[in-house]
């Protein structure tokens, strides 16, 4: 049988070291894989030299199949034991009343003994005094997957809940589409097929029955988004998910195969095409009375159209470089649009005849999306791994500053309780209150979640089932039930 090693031989004439590859007689299976390979194509080197590289390329690619393997075993397990961790000292903390600190679904004890608490509450001491002293005990959320919406050929990069009407959520997605979904079957409904470029965001008309979308043509479309659902057992709006069945194996191809009804409703053409940005168009969102649409575009700039002449009405201008996001207040004539300039700037049309501008500074890297909460605040989160609330009336320091372990997407803040969804890139999305209290982190194993970055987060507070919805570049789209939360985080 033969061998094949690696050594260290020393170089004459100095100390350092070399790397050598020691490598004895072929085998026949070797010299025969070789000439299957090497036919018909012709080379300078020598038949046996050749023979004995494609030998050692083997040879890398098999330690290298080995080890990557092992990784994936390893981290399986890793996951395992972290999920079962979560939950014994979830469970154990339930025990504990006011001698735990509750993170979510992780409890650690005050006064445990064992050398992993100690690890995870030094782990977690990183966090500001303000953000630990705000935990409460007995107010942690319960975070269940209901069910998954898949369908989508490519990464999503923004859902979105409608405001009135049936329950349904809009996707936007990389694959040229947006879909819209019914909330309780999980079935697309309706499907979106008038850009030639990626849709990168959908939002609902406040009102009516439309929706407009952003896309990579330079172009935002508005269409009309009426659908009709079919009624739905009880089982069925009530059957949550274990997650066992309906998630494993969403890495495999077949997976993300279209999921669609048979009476789904395909629109070609829109009712309304805005143009007049160069570049990608990444945002657009609907003013408040719902006649003006707003969008935020890789050229720098923001631009304001009406509705119903399809017109341009003002260009934003000011961002030194390509806009990530924008968003509307929900009742006044306020929008806030952020750029990879590090900051975000809210605009404000509620005096016709001044149009002011302020602009909040206060990140380190690229502002990826700035969201209006209750009162006169705005949430906004970042590439470098802080979510900042601010006040309207001082823009010169965040009221609450979260810092995470990963760069922040388009999270979103639920109007109800006033708790901060936020999306990561290493898949994780986590609960916050406005003072920076952690509530809870969403399941993110190998049978539950996201297996790729969480691209958005939209909340449904008038949802029974579902009242959080999550997207991602796995190409899923998965709806959450999160108990619970408190009307107390409204509270400063």
């Amino acid at each position: 049988m033969p061998t094949e090693g690696v050594q260290l031989r020393p170089k004459k004439g100095s100390g350092k070291q070399r790397l050598s590859i020691r490598r004895t007689q072929s085998s026949q299976d070797g010299d025969s894989d070789f000439k299957r390979l090497s036919e018909g194509v012709e080379s300078a080197l020598p038949p046996a030299l050749r023979s004995r590289l494609w030998e050692l390329f083997a040879q890398i690619e098999r330690e290298f199949e080995s080890v990557y393997t092992e990784n994936a075993v390893l981290q399986e397990k890793v996951e395992t034991l972290t999920d079962k961790l979560e939950l014994y000292q979830n469970e154990k903390g339930g025990t504990d009343g006011a001698d735990t600190v509750d993170f979510g679904r992780l409890s650690v004890k005050n006064k445990g003994t064992s050398q992993l608490s100690q690890k995870l509450k030094t782990t977690y001491k990183a966090s500001t005094s303000k953000i630990v002293s705000s935990f409460k005990t007995g107010t942690s959320s319960t975070c269940q997957l209901v069910r998954p919406y898949r369908g989508h050929r490519d990464g999503v990069w923004e859902v979105c809940a409608a405001r009135s009407g049936p329950p349904i959520i809009g996707t936007a997605s990389a694959d040229r589409t947006a879909r819209l979904w019914s909330i309780e079957t999980g079935s697309c409904v309706l499907q979106y097929l008038g850009h030639s470029g990626s849709v990168n965001s959908i939002r609902f008309h406040p009102n009516e029955p439309l929706a407009v979308t952003a896309s990579g043509d330079h172009e935002a479309h508005v269409w009309r988004s009426f659908v009709s659902l079919p009624q739905v057992s009880e089982d069925h709006r009530s059957r949550p998910s274990s997650g066992d069945d309906e998630l494993d194996g969403s890495d495999k191809d077949d997976v993300d195969a279209p999921v669609d009804n048979d009476n789904m409703t395909i629109i070609r053409t829109p009712q309304c095409v805005l143009e007049g940005h160069t570049g990608v168009i990444i945002s657009a969102d609907w003013m408040t009375d719902g006649r003006q649409i707003v969008t935020a575009s890789w050229d720098r700039t923001a631009n304001l159209y009406d509705v119903e002449t399809c017109e341009l009405i003002q260009a934003l201008t000011g961002h030194d470089q390509e806009l990530t996001h924008c968003c509307t207040h929900p009742m006044q004539k306020l929008v806030v649009t952020s750029s990879t300039d590090t900051t975000f700037r809210l605009w404000d049309f509620r005096d016709p005849n001044i149009h002011s501008v302020n602009v909040f500074q206060g990140h380190q890297e690229a502002v990826t999306s700035a969201y209006f909460a209750s009162g006169d605040t705005v949430v906004s989160g970042s590439d470098d791994r802080t979510v900042k609330v601010w006040d309207l009336k001082n823009m010169r320091t965040p009221i609450t500053t979260i810092r995470v372990d990963s760069a922040v997407n388009r999270l979103s803040v639920s109007s109800l309780y006033n708790v901060i969804a936020i999306p990561h890139d290493n898949r994780h999305i986590r609960l916050y209150d406005m003072n920076g209290a952690r509530l809870a982190r969403l399941p993110r194993s190998s049978r539950q979640g996201h297996r790729r970055m969480v691209c958005c987060t939209a909340w449904y507070d008038e949802g029974s089932t579902c009242n959080l919805f999550s997207c991602g570049f796995d190409r899923q789209v998965i709806g959450w039930h999160i108990s619970g939360l408190s009307k107390d985080n409204t509270e400063k």
